[in-house]
């Protein structure tokens, strides 16, 4: 809660303003039954006494007394509608400042984080969380405030009045108190166990529908179908938990402020039977009853709700205390990033001790094409990773032109590493801003030019909207070897200094590949080059090739260099023209 308050500072004027509103807005409604309660007093239950006032004159003062409770209506209305407006625009400011803090540290986590956490959790703590703080911020926090001033307003005034009525009103808050308490434990368990329901259908949902065409290539729609059935269950008996705790709550404040009632009613009018209290007095009294047990169960169904949005924000707060692996440097340097690439004696493990790679050490000088070849998971495209610092080393160090990578600036870094990946990612919008990335620095001009060096204009003029032509999640419009087009093109558009090519042909038909292979030859002039491809005819004009096996290096050398070593890449190439 200290935590949550701190989003207020910017807005504590307000806050102080909305607290002077809803004292005022109480102070009203105190107000209004005594003015009912006065009006009796005055004008009718005196009427025809000695000493009583005229008809004329007592309907004036009954027509002033209405009058006066307009007015009050009026402040009341005027009071509420501010104070709402007010607390509206801060709980909005609050999460939207909240939803962009999130994120933003979301955007700055490391590669690692997004690989263990599923997508369905993250995208619920960005709405459905935020949202759920709102709440606090909008509601929660001014009504706990409301309800507790007007408890004890009501409370001093009805004390104020008659002492002995009071407390005869009284006699059941023991009772109260006990059932909001059992209420706030109920609630809470409740409330806990609907937010993590919540979360796990959305993390379900969200990883199912992502992969729904592997559910359908293999037919297990009925059993994917009776796996969400179960957890939609579970979520149904959360929400109807929590529906039958308020179910009981609400009907038990109701009796016990009826019983209130009937004391008050059957003590005080026997008391103004017997001339000890007034009529009007007892009019106030009823007045305030059914409505000093309103803010009670309010205040009990707002600590639930309370306890809600706190198990939110400490959601969130969670995601926002998740420490990036990779940090820049506090002064980093500057480097003019010519693409001289070094590793000397790097050891690398995702987990603790299993290493992927180990004791690698090789130079790339400027504008070399290096190609790394080798058996599945013998370390190639970790080596890509750690070139653009998405994972740190162990041991070792990676240097660019001479600099530890580590006392670069990692944004720097990657903006001069152009790397195109087996899997492309497509956003939805359209082709340009998929190339561009909506980077406005690159212009029109810039992003023709580079899908016509990796030929990818054969197919974007063919569209009915060329370059503005709509794209849907994913790119699903599109074929595999589009989207692997497009994603050359958009490396290229960055303009990098060193180019990183992972399977980047990989889901490339035979022509599209002949072409691609044609623009390669232009794009690597004057540009370090790191291939890794299964595939050893894409990779034999490379400078060096490096062969990977269990983490280490076993040969280097050129194609032909390698072909008559008779080692590995002589099996591996071997191996191909058979399968060939």
């Amino acid at each position: 809660m200290k935590r949550l308050l701190t989003y207020l500072k910017p807005h504590r004027w307000k806050m102080l303003l909305s607290s002077v509103l809803v004292i005022a807005l109480i102070g009203v409604e105190l107000y209004k039954p005594m003015i009912i309660g006065n009006a009796i007093d005055k004008y009718i239950g005196n009427a025809g006494q000695p000493g009583a006032l005229g008809t004329q004159e007592a309907f004036g003062g009954l027509l002033a007394a209405g009058a006066l409770y307009a007015l009050m209506l009026l402040l009341g209305f005027v009071f509420n509608a501010s104070n709402t407006w007010i607390l509206q625009n801060v709980g909005q400011s609050v999460i939207y400042k909240m939803r962009e803090e999130v994120f933003a540290h979301l955007l700055g986590l490391s590669v690692n984080f997004f690989n263990t956490q599923p997508v369905g959790k993250l995208v619920t703590r960005v709405s459905n969380d935020t949202e759920a703080v709102n709440e606090l911020f909008s509601q929660i926090l001014a009504k706990l405030f409301k309800n507790t001033v007007k408890i004890l307003g009501f409370a001093v005034v009805m004390l104020s009045i008659n002492l002995r009525m009071a407390l005869y009103s009284f006699l059941l808050i023991p009772f109260v108190t006990g059932l909001t308490f059992f209420f706030r434990f109920l609630s809470r368990r409740a409330y806990r166990i609907t937010r993590n329901r919540i979360t796990e259908l959305n993390t379900f949902l969200s990883e199912h529908i992502s992969g729904m065409k592997l559910i359908q290539i293999f037919a297990r729609e009925e059993e994917k179908f009776e796996e969400f059935s179960e957890k939609s269950a579970q979520l149904f008996r959360a929400n109807w938990r929590e529906v039958m705790i308020f179910a009981v709550f609400r009907p038990s404040i109701y009796m016990l402020s009826v019983f209130a009632m009937v004391i008050v009613i059957g003590q005080g009018s026997a008391s103004v039977l017997a001339g000890t209290v007034s009529l009007g007095t007892l009019f106030v009294f009823l007045n305030y009853i059914s409505s000093f047990f309103e803010p009670i169960q309010e205040l009990a169904e707002q600590f639930g709700t309370l306890q809600s949005s706190l198990a939110s924000a400490e959601k969130i707060f969670t995601i926002l205390d998740e420490k990036p692996e990779i940090v820049n440097p506090e002064h980093p340097r500057t480097v003019a990033m010519n693409g001289r690439i070094e590793f000397r004696h790097v050891w690398f493990a995702y987990e603790k001790e299993e290493y992927i790679l180990k004791d690698v050490s090789f130079c790339i000088e400027p504008g070399e094409k290096i190609a790394f070849v080798g058996a599945t998971g013998a370390g190639k495209s970790s080596i890509l990773n750690l070139i653009g610092r998405y994972y740190d080393v162990q041991r070792g160090e990676i240097l660019i032109d001479g600099v530890n990578i580590k006392e670069i600036d990692k944004d720097a870094l990657r903006r001069a590493i152009g790397q195109v990946q087996q899997d492309v990612f497509i956003f939805t919008g359209d082709i340009k801003g998929n190339i561009s990335l909506q980077n406005e620095d690159i212009s029109r001009e810039e992003i023709e030019r580079a899908a016509q060096l990796v030929n990818a204009d054969s197919f974007i003029d063919k569209l009915p909207n060329g370059f503005d032509e709509p794209v849907t999640e994913r790119g699903s419009t599109l074929s595999a070897g589009q989207r692997q087009l497009l994603s050359f093109a958009r490396t290229l558009a960055y303009q990098p200094t060193i180019l990183v090519l992972d399977e980047a042909t990989a889901n490339i038909d035979t022509e599209t590949e002949r072409l691609i292979t044609q623009a390669l030859e232009k794009l690597m002039e004057g540009r370090t080059t790191i291939m890794v491809a299964h595939r050893l005819s894409t990779i034999q004009h490379a400078d060096k090739i490096i062969v990977m096996h269990k983490g280490e290096i076993r040969e280097s050398g050129t194609h032909q260099e390698l072909l008559r070593l008779g080692g590995l890449y002589r099996k591996l190439y071997d191996l191909q023209l058979v399968e060939g």
